[in-house]
């Protein structure tokens, strides 16, 4: 990388705490050489203690941008000049772009998973979907489908610390956009087959299968 390094590379960053394992900056860098893109991509070791002065330094150093992740994603927004659709319906951004000064907080979770439905020809523009999880991941995907046109969505979550926030979402959802959502208890198994029965698609948002739940589906 540092052959190709030059007075007019510029800087994205990405600031987090913990971060020294974070695959990002081997996996973005690699991308900008293959791309052709003058930039460079370093991890920056920040937490909430250090956090507003980190995006000082993303708009003084003319960053072109920041990834965010733990635990500065549902805090940072408040420093930000902007924030996308969905970055202010989720409550959190894991992108800070910098337009010249301005710095635009968004959110991308839910961008990507809608992406990667249109890559595989599934639209459910205007149709119905269920999905299973109300977390971070599950919250950002539910956000961005109504912003982007689903005309309903079925939520189920056990009763557990996601619960209230299955809740908020819903009501965001509800009044915020042309979307009509339903929050349902998973344990009431008719309600999930009846609500997967009318939907196109199924969505699975929880932690079923990655650490601690390897065992779980």
């Amino acid at each position: 990388m540092a052959e190709r390094l030059t007075g007019h590379t510029e800087l994205v960053g990405l600031i987090a705490y913990p971060i020294r394992h974070s695959s990002s900056p081997a996996m973005h860098n690699e991308a900008f050489a293959y791309l052709g893109l003058d930039y460079a991509y370093l991890a920056f070791e920040v937490d909430n203690s250090t956090l507003e002065d980190a995006v000082k330094g993303i708009r003084a150093l003319k960053l072109v941008g920041s990834n965010v992740s733990m635990p500065n994603k549902t805090v940072v927004g408040q420093y930000l000049d902007k924030l996308s659709p969905a970055a202010e319906l989720v409550g959190a951004v894991n992108t800070i772009v910098n337009k010249n000064g301005v710095l635009e907080g968004h959110c991308t979770d839910g961008i990507g998973y809608m992406q990667s439905l249109k890559d595989y020809d599934i639209d459910v523009i205007g149709k119905k979907m269920t999905i299973v999880g109300a977390g971070g991941a599950g919250t950002a995907i539910e956000i961005q489908a109504a912003l982007d046109g689903v005309a309903e969505i079925s939520i189920f979550n056990i009763k557990d610390k996601f619960w209230a926030n299955a809740e908020n979402t819903v009501k965001k959802i509800n009044e915020k956009t042309n979307c009509k959502a339903q929050l349902f208890d998973l344990a009431d198994h008719e309600a999930l087959k009846r609500e997967i029965d009318s939907s196109v698609l199924l969505a699975n948002a929880t932690g079923c299968g990655m650490k601690p739940l390897e065992g779980m589906t």
